[in-house]
């Protein structure tokens, strides 16, 4: 089975799905790997890095030609994938939901697209999950840019000149990114609280040391499937947004990072509570590039209001490509080699993971979330 990688070409794109690391496992499982010229460069990884760890490096026609996997951040236009084996299996990421004809694009020509967005999260899919592997370093990622743009120190110190005080960060959202935006905030000194709308995130949040701010509203619960969150009832938005804009006005940092699969990003954080802030505070969203948690956010600018400064990228886990491939490669290589058999030459995906991931098959559109979204 011939595995190849391509050049990301999405604009700002610089994570790579393989690494020498995996290229080396994939090899031991009897696969021929190859990878498009400068495909690792802007994630730091030499050409001469995957020849050494035996793949083949060239053109992207000689790359893709008799693939019969290919691997992406991104997926690739299926114009790309000329020459690959018909039927050839793409992972990759493919925003389903909002790129619905690129699936289309994928069932016309017969590809069998993998969703990695789609991975389920049950146990045995923690490893191949690559949407927390990238959620923890954006977290990380959130707060240290946050700290830069603030300008000040997040610790307490206490000097012969007089003591600092500790900045106030407030984490809006307590996902896989919330619960490392906590955890990064906390190692760097701060007071940390955090809310969200799942209770049970509530011992999560002060197992980690920070503060829970939670509306004590009888009934509420947030949890959706799959341990995200669900849309919320209009007595649960007014009691939050009573408490965020109370809670809000002392904090020096806000990371938001609240989002629902399918949906565009819930508004969190609104002008008015923008004015309520103190000048120089500063609000990471992570989640602008779906829509954003704070209103008047635009990804990859800083936005002054009030002033208070709204910042958030459009690709967050890209901001730490060499961190980023190598976790979103472990999760590829994770997933395929679990299915891995040897007599077909390569992965045979179950019902339970292979049917939450598999978006098209056979000319057509097989996934049911897809199916039941549209």
């Amino acid at each position: 089975m011939k595995i190849a990688v391509l050049k990301e070409q999405a604009a700002g794109e610089t994570r790579v799905a393989l690494t020498p690391e995996t290229a080396k496992k994939f090899i031991a499982l009897g696969a021929e790997v190859s990878v498009e010229t400068g495909a690792g460069e802007t994630a730091a990884i030499a050409d001469s890095a995957f020849r050494d760890a035996g793949a083949s490096v060239g053109p992207a026609a000689e790359v893709v030609k008799d693939a019969g996997i290919v691997l992406g951040v991104r997926a690739p236009d299926p114009a790309a994938l000329s020459g690959a084996k018909p039927g050839a299996k793409v992972a990759a990421l493919f925003d389903p939901f909002r790129d619905g004809a690129r699936v289309e694009a994928y069932a016309s020509a017969g590809y069998e697209a993998l969703s990695m967005e789609f991975m389920p999260r049950i146990t045995r899919a923690q490893s191949m999950d690559v949407l927390s592997s990238q959620s923890n370093l954006s977290g990380y990622k959130a707060v240290i840019a946050a700290a830069d743009q603030y300008g000040r120190a997040f610790p307490m110190m206490m000097t012969a000149a007089g003591t600092v005080q500790a900045a106030r960060v407030f984490i809006m959202g307590v996902g896989v990114a919330g619960l490392q935006a906590i955890a990064t905030a906390k190692r760097l000194g701060a007071q940390v609280s955090a809310t969200d709308v799942r209770s049970a995130t509530r011992e999560q949040i002060e197992s980690l040391g920070a503060k829970a701010i939670f509306v004590e509203e009888g009934g509420i619960e947030g949890e959706g499937s799959g341990g995200y969150a669900s849309e919320m009832s209009d007595e649960y938005k007014a009691a939050q947004a009573k408490l965020v804009s109370e809670h809000i006005a002392k904090q020096d940092i806000v990371i938001t990072t609240a989002l629902i699969p399918g949906r565009p990003a819930p508004r969190l954080v609104s002008d008015e509570q923008i004015a309520s802030m103190k000048p120089g505070s500063v609000i990471f969203d992570l989640a602008v590039p779906q829509g954003g948690n704070v209103e008047g956010a635009v990804a990859d600018e800083l936005v002054t209001r009030h002033g208070v400064t709204i910042m958030g990228y459009a690709n967050t886990p890209a901001q730490l490509a060499p961190d980023s491939s190598a976790l979103f490669a472990r999760n590829l290589y994770n997933f395929l080699s679990a299915f891995w058999d040897g007599e077909a030459g390569g992965p045979v995906l179950d019902e339970e993971i292979g049917d939450a991931v598999r978006l098209t098959q056979g000319g057509q559109v097989v996934n049911a979330r897809l199916k039941d979204a549209g």
